[in-house]
């Protein structure tokens, strides 16, 4: 896996990329509200896939109880890799990079993530925001390990979670965005993944040559080494200067900005006008 700051940061600005993208092609409009809920989801829904690992530093996130929830993710994962694997797949033992990391889960958790905010918006988006402020603040915190970090983070995600939830109370409406923000951040990890030694069976289970768990990757010259200086002395610098680019570009789009003249979107997409904030 690539390490969790890279993760989260990919997961920020992949939402940022797709906000401004919608706004290009009319293909829907987002409230400044709605780019700052969804950019704390897919960046903490980029370190989503690694609960699948019960030793991660992202299962430690919320002490016992992501502990716990981590095994029993590894368990399934395991037991639907060895239901469904084919002779050409490796006879692995564990269920990381299984079930979590393919595009399957990813719709999963989205379709899930929108249909709870339309049904229980009152208390479930709170939950969510909660949730996924851990995920993103451990990933990007991940060699903060002292004993009781767990209270630190639960701590830390309560705060950003009460400053969102009293600022951007409009869930229902924006259930399904904040579904995409949720299958962007997963899709971000898997993308990190591939790029790795490993790579990363994302397409799961369309065959591959003859396997249902091929790991998708780009040529051995091409991969990095995980927390190697290729990633942390390149990847991570562009990532983190295309979250922040992307996510001012998103809240310009969105109208949360009027004050900066200069304009963000490049070419064709200036010409559009600004979404009014909501």
């Amino acid at each position: 896996m690539s390490t969790g700051p890279t993760h989260a940061i990919s997961g920020t600005a992949a939402w940022g990329a797709v906000v401004v993208g919608f706004g290009a092609y009319d293909l829907g409009h987002f409230t400044p509200q709605t780019v700052v809920v969804g950019a704390i989801m897919a960046s903490g829904a980029a370190l989503l896939p690694d609960l699948d690992h019960p030793g991660s530093t992202v299962s430690r996130t919320f002490g016992p109880i992501s502990k716990a929830a981590s095994k029993a993710i590894n368990t399934v994962s395991h037991a639907v890799y060895r239901g469904t694997r084919t002779k050409r797949d490796s006879n692995r033992d564990g269920g990381h990079r299984g079930l979590t990391h393919t595009v399957v889960f990813a719709l999963l958790a989205g379709i899930g993530t929108t249909a709870v905010v339309q049904a229980t918006n009152r208390w479930a988006l709170p939950i969510l925001l909660f949730f996924f402020c851990g995920l993103a603040v451990r990933g990007l915190m991940h060699k903060w390990c002292p004993k009781r970090d767990a209270w630190a983070i639960s701590g830390t995600s309560a705060l950003l979670t009460i400053l969102c939830w009293s600022w951007a109370q409009n869930g229902p409406e924006q259930a399904p965005a904040l579904g995409i923000a949720v299958i962007t951040g997963c899709v971000a990890h898997y993308l990190g993944d591939a790029i790795t030694e490993q790579g990363c069976p994302m397409l799961w289970p369309v065959p591959i040559m003859g396997r249902l768990w091929f790991p998708v990757a780009p040529p051995k010259l091409l991969r990095m080494k995980t927390g190697g200086k290729v990633e942390l002395s390149l990847i991570l610098p562009v990532l983190t200067f295309a979250a922040v680019w992307l996510s001012a570009a998103a809240l310009q789009r969105a109208g949360a900005v009027p004050w900066l003249e200069w304009d963000l979107l490049p070419g064709g997409w200036s010409s559009l006008p600004p979404v009014a904030a909501g």
